[in-house]
């Protein structure tokens, strides 16, 4: 969801990469909340002091840290920029709450408002059978009494009964999200999936990405390294222009070599359309799903692991593309652009993948060093890679793809899950009790759109695809 506080978060990435461009990242950064916040500026808190600390905590999580590693609120973000610099070790805890942002909504329920006539019929006290309801000089909620069922809501003639959620809450798909005893929301990582949706939901961008921009960029900066940049195939709809030259936009930035990932999505096709020929044809199973997203795959094994035997054991594009280029130049940098969050943790797992940006991150880059992507010079895509493999993208892709890959695909009957909803999960629910399928190859993706509307795209998911389209129909992909 694109808002101000997105516009904020965005310009915070954009500073922290032209500061680390310049080499003035650790000099200047403890200046940024000052010029951003200055005293003449309108706030957008309580007072500017609480406005300028929020900066604060937002740039310690691009700086690669999580707002509970502070153990001295004195620590200056110019102490981090150290600590980044000289960090070696990761965890695969990707996001964190900004407690000083976090503005402890309140917890989801029914609230009455000033719209209320209270009406002789009172037809919401007679909706409620839990007696929650009372009529004074309008109708009132009783919270502790309520069970949030929405029957008196739908019983207003008048409208004047809302739901009021909370935004991170309420898009979390496994539960995964919820308020401490200070009215701050924390993440369970027992249950997280890492499908970034709280993330994107929250209004104040309290929720925020840990990043490696700092390490990335000072590869990028040493001239002794070789930094290769592995392309998603989404990033092909996030700008206006031809694919050669977003591709060369990744160059210009100063990546030294640049690999598309569809590359790997051509490999990853392959494999899958092997074991589906294996475990549909030869072993006779109900249906096999998808593993190119690690969302989902999370998801499955925290939620309905009785799902996972039936999960493509073939690994995923990134995962194939960072090993090609390791066995080639094993001294060299990788670096995935990510249209997720879910692939930041997969790339902190796969031995191959150096390092993980986002979409957004990358977009930051190309504004911090000044770059048009309409000036830059073109770089061909690689006419080896089938272009299938460019279009797993989009929902669809990955099953299309694998039926191009397989001798027998007059079999194959493919059925797509476009987002892991309710009823996405009931449908695969009744496969797995029933052990029956209409569809022998199932696409799972987590995001509705696919990849092209990952937690961290820049470009809305149908102007991403329309642009997809576009590109394919003019023969540049």
């Amino acid at each position: 969801m694109y808002h101000q506080a997105t516009e904020i978060r965005r310009e915070l990435l954009q500073r922290v990469c032209e500061l680390s461009f310049k080499g003035l990242l650790r000099e200047e950064i403890d200046r940024i909340p000052l010029e951003m916040r200055p005293r003449s500026a309108a706030l957008s808190r309580c007072c500017i002091h609480k406005d300028r600390a929020v900066i604060k905590y937002r740039l310690m999580t691009i700086l690669g840290f999580n707002v509970s590693d502070e153990t001295d609120e004195l620590t200056r973000l110019s102490d981090y920029v150290d600590m980044s610099s000289k960090r070696r070790e990761f965890t695969d805890v990707m996001l964190t709450v900004v407690d000083e942002a976090c503005s402890s909504c309140v917890k989801q329920s029914y609230t009455v408002t000033n719209i209320c006539r209270g009406c002789v019929g009172h037809p919401c006290t007679y909706a409620c059978n839990k007696g929650a309801i009372t009529i004074r000089k309008g109708a009132e909620i009783h919270p502790e009494m309520c069970v949030n069922c929405g029957r008196c809501m739908a019983a207003c003639p008048f409208h004047a009964i809302v739901y009021t959620p909370v935004p991170c809450e309420e898009s979390c798909p496994v539960g995964a999200i919820s308020k401490n005893e200070l009215g701050i929301e924390v993440i369970d990582w027992s249950k997280c999936v890492f499908c970034g949706k709280c993330k994107e939901a929250c209004p104040y961008s309290a929720i925020m990405e840990k990043t490696y921009l700092v390490q990335i960029i000072e590869n990028l900066l040493d001239p002794n390294k070789k930094v290769v940049a592995m392309v998603a195939p989404a990033l092909a709809g996030q700008y206006q222009e031809p694919f050669s030259k977003i591709l060369g936009a990744v160059k210009a930035v100063g990546f030294d070599e640049v690999v598309e990932v569809a590359a790997g999505a051509n490999i990853t096709s392959q494999n899958e359309a092997k074991e589906w020929e294996e475990r549909i044809l030869e072993k006779g199973e109900p249906f096999m799903t998808t593993s190119c997203c690690p969302s989902y795959k999370a998801w499955a094994e925290k939620k309905m692991p009785e799902l996972v035997p039936y999960i493509s054991h073939t690994r995923t594009p990134a995962s194939y593309t960072a090993e090609m280029v390791k066995n080639s130049d094993p001294d060299s940098v990788t670096v995935f652009v990510s249209p997720c969050m879910a692939k930041r943790v997969e790339g902190y797992y796969d031995k191959n993948t150096d390092f993980v940006i986002t979409f957004e991150e990358f977009d930051a880059m190309i504004k911090a060093r000044g770059i048009e992507i309409a000036l830059c010079e073109p770089i061909s895509p690689d006419t080896s890679i089938e272009k299938s493999g460019r279009l797993y993208a989009r929902t669809g892709g990955v099953a299309a793809s694998v039926a191009q890959y397989t001798r027998h695909s007059d079999k194959l009957s493919a059925e797509v899950i476009n987002g892991l909803d309710k009823d996405a999960v009931k449908l695969l629910k009744s496969m797995v009790a029933s052990k029956e399928s209409e569809s022998s190859l199932i696409e799972v993706m987590m995001c509705e759109g696919g990849c092209v509307n990952g937690c961290s795209v820049i470009t809305g998911s149908k102007a991403a695809t329309r642009q997809l389209g576009a590109l394919d129909k003019k023969g540049f992909l």
